[in-house]
């Protein structure tokens, strides 16, 4: 039976995925406090791609550890991020 590999860890992935969990968790609740269903919609609409992004890069660190998969998921995250910051006002 083959033997499993380890994943190589990375403390400061670690810190950025936690930092990245707190921040999707306070986006989201403060989307859901905008009394206005259609631009609630509109908000959420646009942060579902940071929140998927959010997921793929936790999941992944879980399962594989620090790889290059990780390492660009974090990235896009931010860029994602960014991106809605620029344009909603939160």
């Amino acid at each position: 039976m083959p033997r499993k590999k380890r994943r190589k860890l990375s403390p400061e992935l670690e810190s950025e995925i936690a930092a990245a969990k707190r921040k999707v968790e306070l986006i989201t609740a403060i989307i859901n406090d905008i009394d206005d269903e259609e631009i609630q919609g509109e908000y959420r609409t646009a942060f579902n791609p940071i929140k998927y992004a959010y997921t793929y890069v936790s999941t992944l660190y879980d399962s594989e550890g620090l790889t290059e998969g990780t390492q660009k998921g974090i990235e896009d995250y931010k860029a994602n991020l960014n991106k809605f910051e620029d344009e909603y006002e939160i």
